[in-house]
């Protein structure tokens, strides 16, 4: 009897045990559900999320108003949609958030640098994108989506959906712009005088305007001369295939003083574009007609404007074919600088990294003294578009202090295309050679070079001797076109141009 008892006893504990535990349990639950949904419902979104602009542009997008009735969330595009990944990347971001509000002047944040692809991709995903968008292949979807789904299909592993639909959870208020083909754009007349006579025996600077219309560009003279091209072993955040360096000559030629503007490029289009879908028409009838770019895919300009910015996003090809046609409407020979000439006219007979005062660990993010007390970039900032004063977009050319032979922005703003093919071999094969006179690289590669850093680069990679070159597959990523545009870069948008002029005195 006894032991009956003892069992009731323990049987009755461990029932009321058991009953709280299940009481606690439904609570925390509860609690915990309760929790989880509050801490992902917009308004809680909002407490940390001070971005000015992001209700009021959620509520314009086609997320929160559309044929469907059916209103996204936040947290339905910036977390993935369910499983321990929704709960880790959840914890992430609101640690973050919380820092940033906490820590962080909010104030001095430039929302619209954040809202660009490559920031949009740290707290978009495209899990929670096909989620809701299961079927890629709706009824109402057109030929051109068609393809481009197609395309992503095949490269889940490359592209995100937020690189052709990075406005459709926060409608973007400016307005794109586009080139206008030819009869629908006012090319004005040139001025009643010419601004001087553009010189053919005499070498000097000279100021020219396109033929037919107001749109003027400068050419400086830069005279010819011997210089060592490359950087020394003991340059600061020096590169392999910067040297050796060796000896070369190059001749006396005109090089454009800034980059090619949109207004320069505009002319271009305008005349040469209506006739970029008839190309095989055009060579059949008439050989001497330039057949110009396709209309490119959205605002070129990148919604910073266009006017006096440096033309940019079009391709290598089509910064070639303008000089063929810049040739044809002047009567001069016009191409783009070999990648000699251009680093003999930045340098402008300096020998250092830069043509002005200072070292790259002066001014660089990358040096360890930089990164905890920031740097003085006063000198730098005369000279130069770069990361740290460009608020990571294009500026107008012709702003910046020039460079001993006049020339302004060489190395910032945009980078620029070289006429030469690139190799990372090319020094190693003309140092062996003594002094070489007007080098034009290789005969053939996969890739042209770029000189000179842009908008986004850190000083280090704004060094006269620093190369670079173009990577087409990268640039055509999210092109869904087979085969890709000759003419636009799909995924680049800080590549530009300046052209050259030859001095032919005889």
């Amino acid at each position: 009897m006894a032991k009956k008892k003892l069992w009731r006893r323990l049987l009755r504990i461990l029932v009321s045990k058991l009953f709280i535990g299940i009481v606690i349990g439904v609570v925390v639950v509860f609690i915990s559900h309760s929790f989880l949904e509050y801490t992902s419902s917009d308004d809680f979104c909002g407490f940390c999320h001070v971005h000015p602009h992001s209700t009021e542009n959620w509520k314009k997008s086609v997320h929160y108003i559309n044929e469907s009735g059916i209103r996204v969330h936040c947290v339905q595009c910036h977390l993935p949609p369910k499983g321990f990944y929704k709960y880790s990347e959840k914890i992430r971001v609101g640690l973050r958030d919380v820092w940033g509000t906490i820590f962080k002047d909010v104030s001095k944040i430039n929302w619209e640098i954040r809202s660009r692809v490559e920031n949009a991709r740290t707290y978009t995903y495209d899990a929670a994108c096909t989620h809701c968008h299961a079927e890629l292949f709706s009824l109402n979807l057109t030929k051109k989506g068609e393809d481009a789904h197609v395309y992503y299909y095949h490269r889940t592993d490359q592209l995100r959906c937020i690189n052709c639909h990075l406005t459709v959870g926060h409608f973007h208020e400016k307005p794109l712009e586009t080139i206008l083909p030819y009869e629908e754009t006012a090319i004005k007349k040139p001025p009643q005088k010419p601004l001087q006579p553009v010189p053919i025996d005499t070498f000097k600077n000279y100021i020219d305007f396109i033929p037919g219309t107001h749109v003027t560009f400068e050419m400086i003279a830069v005279p010819g001369g011997t210089f060592q091209m490359g950087s020394s072993e003991s340059e600061d955040f020096r590169q392999a295939n910067e040297g050796p360096q060796h000896s070369l000559t190059v001749d006396s030629f005109w090089l454009g003083k800034t980059e090619v503007t949109w207004d320069e490029w505009q002319i271009f289009y305008a005349e040469t574009a209506t006739m970029g879908k008839q190309e095989a028409a055009v060579a059949s009838t008439n050989l001497d007609v330039i057949t110009g770019p396709t209309p490119p895919y959205g605002d070129v300009g990148q919604g910073w404007g266009r006017g006096a910015r440096p033309a940019i996003t079009m391709t290598h090809h089509a910064a070639m074919t303008y000089c063929q046609w810049l040739s044809q409407k002047t009567g001069f020979k016009y191409r783009l600088p070999t990648e000699a000439e251009w680093e003999y006219a930045v340098r402008g007979g300096t020998t250092g990294a830069y043509f002005f005062k200072g070292q790259p660990g002066d001014y660089s993010k990358k040096a360890f003294l930089n990164k905890i007390f920031g740097a003085d970039t006063t000198t730098i900032n005369q000279y130069v578009w770069f990361e740290a004063n460009s608020n990571l977009q294009t500026q107008p050319v012709d702003t910046k202090t020039p460079n001993p032979f006049g020339l302004v922005n060489m190395l910032g703003n945009v980078k620029e295309f070289c006429l030469d093919w690139y190799s990372p071999e090319t020094y190693f094969a003309r140092a062996a050679g003594g002094v070489v006179e007007n080098p034009r690289g290789p005969t053939a590669g996969e890739e042209h070079v770029i000189r000179g850093g842009s908008f986004r680069s850190d000083p280090a990679d704004l060094r006269v001797a620093a190369r670079d070159y173009t990577r087409s597959e990268a640039w055509f990523l999210s092109d869904p076109q087979s085969p890709k545009s000759i003419w636009w870069y799909s995924d680049c948008n800080d590549v530009g141009f300046r052209v050259v002029r030859e001095y032919q005195p005889k």
